[in-house]
C-alpha cells in the first residue's frame, strides 16, 4: 500500500495544506486543500472519496476536483461517509446554489 500525505493540517498557509491522503492513487482519503496539488490526471485516476466527516478542512476541494475531472472519468466518482456527512454535504455544499449537484446531472 502506497500512502500520499496531500495534508495534514486543519488550516493553510505556505507549504500546509489540509488533511487528505492518497492511497495507492486511486482512493482520497479526505478532500482537504492538498488535493489541488495533483495534476488532472491524478485526480482522475482517483475512483472513491472516503471522507471521515463534513467538516471544511475535509471536504474543500471536493466540489472543485469533481468539476475538474467531471468529464475526464468514464464513471462518476464514489464518494464513501456516514449517512450525516453525505446529508450535510447534499444540503450545505452540492444544493445548486453552492455548487452544482452532480448526483443529480
Amino acid at each position: 500500500m502506497q500512502v500520499r500525505v496531500l495534508g495534514c493540517s486543519g488550516a493553510i498557509a505556505k507549504d500546509c495544506r489540509t488533511t487528505s491522503f492518497l492511497i495507492d492513487g486511486d482512493l482520497l482519503v479526505d478532500a482537504g486543500t492538498g488535493v489541488g496539488d495533483l495534476t488532472l490526471d491524478e485526480m482522475a485516476g482517483i475512483d472513491d472519496v472516503l471522507l471521515t466527516h463534513s467538516h471544511l478542512d475535509h471536504i474543500a476541494a471536493l466540489p472543485l476536483m469533481i468539476d475538474a475531472v467531471a468529464s475526464r472519468r468514464s464513471q462518476p466518482l464514489r464518494v464513501h461517509a456516514l449517512r450525516a456527512t453525505i446529508e450535510a454535504l447534499r444540503a450545505h455544499v452540492f444544493n445548486n446554489v453552492i455548487w452544482p449537484d452532480f448526483a443529480s446531472i
